[in-house]
């Protein structure tokens, strides 16, 4: 694909997203009633203040939920070509597992899985 062909769908792209969002700006209803900017938690009313400061600790543990997660996902395609690859692909997903047995070693050390 040459240069012009990558510029002219560049600005192609770009344009068309820039109409779609004009046109939904243009087009949407809305509404400026009171009731749209208040905090709604399962319809029933806040009582008190709205804005809580939650603990650093729920953002560390969903964090270090999804990085494993994530890092699980991994292993999967590994599996399904382990027998291709050999002894590569084993002593590969022996140092993957090190190093995710380091993060956690690392998150444990630093008390990150503790819940208070």
């Amino acid at each position: 694909m040459d240069n012009q062909a990558l510029v002219l769908l560049f600005l192609t792209g770009a344009i068309f997203v820039g109409l779609v969002l004009v046109f939904s700006g243009i087009v949407a209803p809305r509404s400026f009633a009171p009731q749209k900017f208040d905090p709604y938690e399962c319809g029933i009313p806040t009582k008190g203040t709205t804005w809580l400061q939650f603990n650093v600790g729920y953002y560390l543990f969903a964090i270090l939920f999804l990085v494993f997660d994530v890092e699980i996902v991994f292993l999967f395609p590994w599996a399904t070509v382990m027998k291709e690859m050999g002894m590569v692909a084993f002593i590969e997903i022996v140092v993957f597992i090190l190093i995710l047995g380091l993060g956690l070693a690392y998150a444990w050390k630093k008390h990150a899985l503790t819940w208070e």
